[in-house]
């Protein structure tokens, strides 16, 4: 490819790994990815990563990218990153971490996070506010953890970041974030598009701590530093975009914008499972993330915990590969291992019943994919309702759903989608959509386009109709009558 063609480059940090894609980008065509693992570690709730690592694990899944792409380093003018969100990332008078991040999945601040949506007029003036209530999973919560269980180490810190914020400001030396991933804070306010200096004030964090908020996620922030330079073997002129959170970044990947009411509902199926679409609308739901996209629209999200990583983890328990699954029949299983989010349930463990002598190990299996599927597409129901939408209306039920993540490439997980929603799919056919995504932002900030636009010129999004089938009203109404009589306890 001669130097003169523009090659950009999408960072996906997520729980686990960092993918980095080189892309073309006038033609969106994925030229190469590298990959790099990171790791997590704690125990009883606490779930913390080592930001060195990802930093570490970046700069070799660029030099893997633009190596496997056979491109000349200077083709390459942009990069952004888009992260995992909610991540806490303190920093010292160094500049460096001062502690192991906390992350999304952390749920040692569940306290914190009731204590604090009881404040400030409660979850009405929270969602009024900064489009969400706090949970376990909001880096307010983590802060407020942080201060009450390491108070030396919280008034020590000189910085706080996302964990995409500290990426990017080691590429390009800026702090600053963008509306998408600082509403995920509950610190931002989705109403106002600055910091609410009331939930600072409540949490005793002093702004000057943050990072700027960028317009949007392809605002070019700077180039890259001498030293981020050296590490990606890229040359300086390189521009870095504000970047994003993953979910956004998704978005972007998948060309939605803020067009209409309801654009093209979303089902990710990862290491959490999340429901999401772009609107110009601000719901305003308990039961929902009230994001801001990264443009500044906003992208009501649902979230759950327990997704692939809890199936998978049925899988090894019982010996079987994650496809030889079958039907659940009686057996109903919650795969709640890390607690759950949506529904609100911070201290829940799995629960299984309907076991008999004969039950098939491949049944517990389906069961356990059922009752994650079941518990996302409520998450959706919750969504669309908010919205305004009635989830049962045909006009609604005949939505295609558009279906990402590891998941989506599995055919238990699609299959399972498709039964207990009974609604049209579609799986695009293109992998990596965050990183796709962050690659959009950046050709974005390279260019001045439209992120979304150049997406949808990409076809990123695109895929295949699968046409539904029956609903499986049955499996459906036994699930949700388990969880039902299950909340009392689960919730102790």
């Amino acid at each position: 490819m001669p130097a003169s063609r523009s090659v950009v480059i999408g960072v996906d940090s997520s729980t686990q790994s960092t993918k980095a894609a080189a892309v073309d980008a006038d033609t969106g065509e994925l030229l190469a990815l590298g990959r790099a693992p990171h790791s997590v570690g704690g125990a009883a709730g606490a779930r913390e990563s080592d930001p060195g690592e990802w930093w570490t694990a970046l700069a070799a899944a660029v030099r893997e990218a633009v190596r496997e792409a056979d491109v000349p380093a200077a083709s390459v003018t942009g990069i952004a990153v888009a992260g995992q969100q909610h991540g806490l990332v303190t920093l010292g008078a160094d500049g460096r971490p001062s502690r192991p991040a906390l992350l999304w999945n952390d749920t040692r601040s569940a306290p914190q996070a009731a204590a604090l949506a009881a404040r400030l007029g409660g979850p009405a003036s929270w969602l009024e506010r900064t489009g969400s209530v706090p949970v376990a999973s909001m880096t307010a919560a983590k802060w407020q953890w942080l201060r009450e269980h390491e108070p030396d180490r919280a008034e020590a810190v000189r910085g706080v970041r996302l964990p995409h914020d500290h990426l990017t400001e080691l590429l390009s030396g800026a702090a600053v974030t963008d509306p998408g991933d600082a509403s995920g804070t509950c610190w931002y306010g989705t109403a106002t598009g600055a910091y609410d200096p009331d939930v600072l004030d409540l949490i005793g964090l002093d702004p000057a701590l943050l990072p700027a908020v960028a317009p949007s996620g392809a605002t070019r922030v700077g180039t890259l530093t001498p030293a981020a330079a050296e590490a990606l073997g890229l040359p300086r002129t390189v521009a870095v975009a504000a970047g994003t959170g993953d979910n956004m970044a998704a978005a972007v990947g998948l060309g939605l914008g803020g067009a209409g009411l309801l654009d093209h509902p979303v089902v990710s199926l990862g290491t959490s499972g999340t429901v999401f679409a772009a609107t110009r609308a601000r719901p305003a739901d308990p039961g929902l993330a009230g994001f801001a996209a990264t443009d500044g629209t906003y992208l009501p999200l649902g979230c759950t915990l327990n997704c692939t990583l809890a199936v998978d983890r049925f899988a090894t328990l019982l010996g079987l590969d994650r496809e030889d699954a079958a039907p659940g029949g009686g057996v109903v299983v919650l795969p709640y291992l890390d607690g759950e989010r949506t529904p609100d349930l911070p201290h829940a463990a799995g629960l299984v019943t309907g076991l008999r002598h004969g039950t098939d190990p491949r049944a517990v299996l389906g069961a356990a994919y059922e009752g994650a599927a079941y518990t996302v597409l409520r998450a959706l129901d919750g969504l669309l309702a908010a919205c305004g939408l009635d989830p049962a209306a045909p006009a609604v039920r005949d939505r295609p759903l558009r279906l990402i993540g590891g998941g989506a490439r599995g055919r238990t997980w699609t299959e399972t989608v498709r039964r207990l929603s009974g609604r049209p799919v579609v799986v695009p056919a293109a992998d990596e959509l965050v990183a796709l995504g962050a690659a959009a932002l950046a050709a974005g900030a390279v260019t001045g386009a439209d992120p979304v636009a150049l997406a949808t010129a990409w076809g990123t999004g695109t895929g295949a109709l699968l046409p539904p089938v029956p609903r499986d009203e049955e499996t459906w109404d036994r699930i949700a009558a388990v969880l039902a009589a299950a909340t009392p306890t689960l919730l102790r």
